[in-house]
């Protein structure tokens, strides 16, 4: 994989929602088979294609079997967000809880504000509104200008 690929790449998402769904789903189709070294990667681009366009059943297995081939660095954990909101959306809540709870635990990087923010979807939608609201509230504290202390220790509170 090269820049020259990853910039295609780029160009091709900056077309979604000005070109037709299928178009979009069918140029990063098209681009992924330019990609000879990483089955993950393609694998990972096209769950990332049907998720963005409303197709979370089509994404599912593809992220899963980015994951199973390998797929590392920030793709990874992307990977592993997307799967966790996917899986929100087609029912399957606790396997999202679950791997949000392990990322969380595990990984830290400038994408943990996504796994807090997914996870208190997760654990909104499984019913536990105050956990999920106080992580929510935790996440936004750090990018207040005022009141970050507050915010974070009322969201302890809850």
């Amino acid at each position: 994989m090269d820049e020259n690929w990853e910039n295609q790449l780029q160009s091709i998402w900056q077309k979604l929602g000005t070109i037709s769904n299928e178009e979009f789903i069918l140029q990063v189709k098209n681009h992924v088979t330019l990609l000879t070294n990483s089955q993950a990667i393609a694998d990972f681009e096209m769950a990332c294609a049907f998720d963005s366009t409303g197709h979370e059943q089509e994404a599912e297995p593809l992220y899963r079997a980015a994951l199973e081939h390998g797929l590392s660095g920030l793709r990874r954990r992307r990977a592993r967000i997307q799967l966790a909101s996917t899986l929100r959306n087609n029912g399957k809540i606790e396997e999202s809880i679950y791997i949000l709870r392990e990322e969380k635990a595990n990984y830290s990087d400038e994408l943990n504000d996504a796994v807090d923010s997914f996870l208190a979807l997760s654990l909104s939608s499984s019913g536990k509104h105050k956990e999920a609201l106080s992580l929510a509230l935790k996440a936004i504290s750090k990018h207040l200008p005022r009141y970050n202390n507050s915010l974070n220790r009322y969201a302890e509170n809850l």
